[in-house]
């Protein structure tokens, strides 16, 4: 995506001194304003200016334009500032057709940009996956371009495409929330912040509303692909039950707390988990570290001496105070899992969710489970 003003850059945190971005929506209406201007007046704004929700007014580059007799196409190059986002440096476009009067503004999905095949999105089944606030924002630009132009409204259909938009699209969750034939276009602010992990919480939230209009009654949340093949492995779990929680503990509980389903599962690496259980909702190893202290305390729980206690409060890394316990049988993965219950069903705050826990080592194998407790101890 382009930036404010002319320079081409993202905006700037001052906090952080990470350049902030924007979002496919804000691309997308950029593009859209820019091909609505030219099809009514016979030129290009470029660069072209937008107002935001929050009021930021970015002005963005065309990186390619075309306007014929009935149609025009402008496009822009998506800029995510300092974010690792997967669709940084996508070529978003927006064709622009005039329609009728009284037809309003309605949307078509163009080459690389997704179509909504299952219940439980903000979008019904069949509709083009542009998400309602970047579809408002474009209805508010197109009418501000009429309004200028000495029309009554906007009658046009704008048609989104991401140039490569399908094989980006594999890299995200679309393909399992029923989101098929490329990506969505996204944002509720049209700001990306770096590494806020929005879209990623986002997903997250996405796909338990999808579970939840599947009649799916167990999920699972798990940190990665391994802990996603063994939770499948141990309880037969469709695809559309699976949330890829990644380091996001905090926000596939928080969400369950206000959309609940009746069982969850938590599967993850020993490390991680240990985490959870020490009541860690942010499993990053930039934001929260494994406890050998607490771990030790718990090997004590499970019968270790004070000797053993002291190796693992000594341990180099979570793996290695794991081995150190099993070598003496202690089940301190038991353990962790257990406090992992613990601090996940402290989340819910008493919401009908029984909630299990697996862990796992680096290789796949469960090193510790906790059997399915609600509240209350249910």
């Amino acid at each position: 995506m382009a930036e404010p003003g002319a320079s081409g850059r993202g905006a700037q945190l001052e906090r952080t001194g990470l350049r902030s971005g924007w979002t496919t929506g804000a691309c997308a209406t950029a593009a859209a304003t820019a091909a609505y201007t030219a099809l009514l007046g016979g030129e290009f704004p470029d660069p072209v200016t937008i107002t935001l929700p929050k009021g930021q007014r970015p002005a963005f580059a065309l990186a390619t334009e075309e306007l014929t007799g009935d149609a025009a196409m402008a496009g822009v190059v998506k800029d995510a500032g300092d974010d690792p986002d997967v669709t940084h440096g996508a070529l978003v476009r927006a064709t622009v057709r005039i329609r009728p009067a009284g037809s309003g503004v309605t949307f078509r999905a163009g080459p690389g940009v997704g179509t909504v095949t299952r219940p439980g999105l903000p979008l019904p089944v069949g509709e083009p996956a542009v998400n309602p606030v970047p579809r408002q924002l474009m209805r508010d630009h197109l009418a501000e371009v009429a309004a200028r132009h000495g029309r009554p409204g906007a009658d046009a259909e704008i048609e989104i495409s991401v140039d490569h938009g399908e094989e980006i699209a594999r890299s995200t969750w679309n393909p399992r929330l029923g989101i098929l034939g490329g990506l969505s276009i996204l944002g509720t602010t049209g700001v990306v912040v770096p590494y806020s992990c929005s879209a990623w919480i986002d997903s997250i939230r996405r796909g338990i509303d999808v579970a939840r209009a599947a009649g799916r009654t167990h999920v699972a949340g798990c940190t990665g692909s391994t802990s996603e093949k063994v939770a499948v492995a141990v309880h037969g779990l469709p695809e559309d039950a699976l949330l890829d929680m990644g380091d996001f503990a905090g926000a596939v509980l928080k969400y369950l707390r206000r959309h609940p389903v009746p069982r969850l599962t938590v599967a993850g690496g020993f490390a991680k988990l240990s985490k959870l259980a020490a009541g860690h909702l942010d499993l990053h190893s930039s934001r929260s570290q494994v406890d050998k202290g607490f771990l030790a305390g718990l090997a004590r729980r499970g019968g270790a001496g004070e000797e053993l206690a002291a190796a693992v409060a000594g341990a180099n890394t979570g793996l290695e105070a794991l081995q150190l316990c099993a070598a003496r049988d202690v089940p301190l993965g038991d353990l962790v899992a257990a406090a992992a219950r613990d601090t996940a069903l402290g989340v819910l705050r008493g919401e009908p969710i029984a909630v299990d826990v697996i862990c796992i080592d680096r290789a796949g194998t469960i090193v510790g489970r906790a059997a399915p407790r609600g509240p209350a101890g249910r």
